[in-house]
């Protein structure tokens, strides 16, 4: 896999050995954190229960680079691909996050809750039609095209200065604006009541949580996301991309190394 960006070297699975054994083994301590400093793209697999900045801090801290960014929140329940970039290729972080994103996800029907996923509370319950996943599918394609999609109330969305998520939370309701954005994928992957596979691929700016209201909107009995894992940005895949152990592991190995040569 190349980086699109050909600037930074992108740092994975694949690549994470060779570019920290022939960087840096030979050189001195400082030598770690001036790597990053110079720019560096690493493909994260972030685990459940960390927030982006949570990610980011971590990299921070490991990298002791001076700047740290990441190219496309995912909520904290979500797990998956999330680009982090340090030093100089932080400066490519909207490149990155312009690209269309593929999500894995489980929506349970009959359900609806505050903030449109598994880490709120449920506001509502309807009752689940006997639905075939043809039929579900047959649905499912109506929403994957170009649409004005309404953000949910529990977002980073700024609303005269205020995030909206801040707003919701003490009951108000944000005035929030339809954003156009593109679903170019709704496949339904399996189905076995109240609980619907699908695997979304949509445009930036797309919230998946939206994506089940409509449906669940659409067919009467409401939804929300149970799970999601954010399985690629462009061509960049989770399937390459490494764990905060993993990194923590290597970087902390080479600076114990590069410590006892010295």
């Amino acid at each position: 896999m190349k980086n699109s960006t050909h600037e930074f070297p992108l740092i994975t699975t694949q690549t994470l050995n060779s570019i920290f054994g022939s960087v840096l083994l030979a050189v001195d301590r400082t030598a770690i954190s001036n790597f990053f400093d110079h720019g560096t793209v690493i493909l994260v697999n972030k685990p459940a229960g960390w927030t982006s900045f949570d990610v980011v801090n971590k990299i921070r801290n490991i990298t002791r680079a001076k700047k740290v960014g990441h190219c496309g929140t995912l909520d904290p329940f979500a797990t998956g691909l999330l680009i982090v970039c340090t030093g100089k290729a932080t400066k490519t972080v909207d490149t990155f996050a312009g690209l269309s994103k593929t999500y894995l996800n489980e929506f349970e029907l009959g359900k609806t809750t505050d903030t449109l996923d598994c880490d709120g509370a449920v506001i509502d319950i309807g009752a689940v039609g006997d639905y075939t996943i043809e039929k579900l599918a047959a649905i499912a394609m109506e929403l994957a095209r170009e649409v004005e999609q309404m953000p949910p109330a529990y977002s980073a969305i700024k609303v005269n200065g205020t995030p909206s998520y801040k707003l919701a939370r003490k009951g108000h309701s944000p005035d929030l604006k339809p954003r156009k954005i593109l679903i170019e994928l709704f496949d339904i992957l399996d189905y076995k009541k109240p609980i619907m596979q699908t695997r979304i691929r949509c445009s930036k700016g797309t919230y998946v949580r939206a994506i089940a209201r409509d449906f669940g909107n659409k067919i009467g009995c409401g939804a929300y996301v149970k799970s999601l894992k954010r399985e690629s940005i462009g061509t960049y895949s989770c399937d390459d991309a490494l764990s905060i152990e993993q990194i923590a592991l290597v970087i902390n190995s080479l600076k114990s190394a590069n410590a006892h040569s010295n």
